[in-house]
């Protein structure tokens, strides 16, 4: 993969944050002489994707879209059985059962910075992959910039330097941006395609990041007057956003149309018949997540009855819409955020809710590219940060067993973790430039086949298609 350039665009000192901000994000502080936006770096960039859609299923390995797989149809791809041997284990065959297992697939690595993934030693035992394992700000940093660095860190480099994301670039470059997500906002995947910060837990200074970045589109839970159930709270819990930040959104104080209400993030999706702002800030009326978090034992998926609250596929539909009104083009992060926390919770019945969650939002977006873009000018990635739970088939030592089921029922499996693993995920890709990622390949696993590491999409938009000069 080719190196990062060692010029502003890819790096710059924690003092130099604030120049970075006000050239990309608009932050409110004073620019750095001599910083200015960056202009197309070659007419070959110019011919790479106007739009990026870039889809992260939050703890999403390959067993948690296995599992869904097999309770909707009681087939599916991506097992694998035999003992723990890298040189004889292989890939069960399988049909498809998602749009996208269709799209052109590579496996993804996720390691953070000082870490590695080693295919053989993967596939050799069952502890070498619950260890050294990245979270999701260091992966959603490296996936938005190109960059790894430390676990917990948003947007600095391993060596505390700010560096630029891929929202900042779609700015520089004339495009609009936005994140949507089923968990906070403020929370480290979405952060990490906004604000630069030592810490993800930090929530209150990320939120303020984002509010004053030149960002059109946050959409996203987090909200402090709701709890998980979507009841109204007697007293506010301020915890993803400071109660300045929230009275300053909800009072019209910024250049965010702000909206908790699911009938306007309905109409948003809608489309351009219908009203749309020129930049949204929309925040479900829900505290942590949008339906993972609520209340009640799921034995089943849907068993205990849902938030009536916006769904992800509804958000992305209205993201989509807001940020298209830009003729030059757009980039959209997309987080099925729960998955991640279904997966820490080893809850198998909410955890393919969340799967067919994200699952839907993305059909969402392909109707979405096939009606009112191209596969020509949009480019589409469906992928993961990282896998969480160790979530394979029942018995799963010391050998490697498969997942089954039947369809409509739980299907028969086991989780090994209540954390991250460094397993490598699933990485599908369709639409303009595509071939891109093909071309930098770095490595074979015996099982997942050809391997491209997390920094791959950033590096082949900001030095390729969107690159530029200073």
């Amino acid at each position: 993969m080719s190196p990062a350039p060692s010029h502003l665009s890819r790096g710059v000192s924690l003092a130099a944050a604030v120049a970075l901000g006000a050239a990309a994000l608009g932050a409110s502080a004073p620019a750095l002489a001599g910083v200015g936006a960056p202009a197309p770096a070659s007419a070959d960039a110019e011919q790479g994707p106007k739009n990026v859609i870039y889809m992260i299923g939050d703890g999403m390995g390959y067993n948690h879209l296995a599992a869904t797989n097999l309770y909707e149809t009681g087939q599916t791809r991506y097992q694998v059985e035999g003992d723990a041997d890298p040189e004889t284990l292989e890939e069960l065959p399988g049909e498809a059962v998602q749009t996208y297992e269709d799209w052109d697939m590579l496996a993804l690595s996720t390691y953070a910075a000082g870490g590695e993934y080693d295919p053989q030693a993967a596939w050799s035992d069952h502890d070498w992959v619950q260890t050294g394992a990245t979270d999701s700000a260091a992966a959603g940093t490296a996936m938005a910039t190109g960059e790894k660095t430390s676990n917990g860190t948003i947007g600095l480099d391993a060596d505390g330097e700010v560096v630029e994301n891929l929202s900042e670039r779609a700015i520089a470059t004339g495009r609009s941006a936005g994140v949507v997500s089923s968990v906070p906002f403020s929370h480290a995947t979405p952060a990490a395609w906004a604000a630069h910060n030592e810490s993800r837990n930090n929530y209150h200074e990320i939120a303020d990041e984002m509010i004053d970045s030149d960002l059109d589109v946050i959409f996203g839970a987090g909200h402090p007057h709701y709890d998980d159930d979507s009841k109204k709270l007697k007293d506010p819990e301020f915890t993803y956003i400071a109660e300045e930040d929230y009275e300053r959104l909800s009072g019209g104080e910024t250049e965010f149309e702000f909206t908790d209400k699911d009938s306007d993030f309905a109409t948003y999706a809608r489309g351009k018949a219908q009203h749309l702002p020129e930049r949204a800030f929309g925040i479900a009326q829900v505290a942590s997540t949008l339906q993972h978090g609520r209340s009640g034992d799921s034995q089943e998926p849907y068993d205990v009855k849902q938030n009536t609250v916006v769904d992800l596929p509804t958000m992305s539909e209205a993201a989509l819409n807001i940020l298209s009104q830009n003729d030059e083009g757009f980039h959209l992060m997309v987080e099925g955020g729960a998955i991640d926390w279904a997966g820490h919770a080893n809850d198998t019945a909410r955890d393919i809710e969340e799967v067919q969650d994200f699952n839907d939002a993305v059909d969402a977006v392909v109707e979405w590219v096939e009606t009112e873009s191209s596969w020509e000018e949009t480019l589409v990635i469906v992928t993961a940060d990282h896998e969480t739970g160790y979530l394979a088939g029942p018995d799963h030592q010391p050998g490697f067993t498969p997942m089954t089921g039947e369809a409509g029922q739980l299907p028969d499996l086991g989780w090994y973790s209540g954390d991250h693993t460094n397993q490598v995920v699933p990485f599908f890709v369709r639409g303009a430039g595509s071939e891109a990622f093909f071309e930098e390949i770095v490595g074979t696993d015996p099982v997942r086949g050809d391997y491209v590491d997390n920094t791959v999409v950033a590096d082949v938009l900001m030095d390729g298609f969107w690159a530029v000069e200073d």
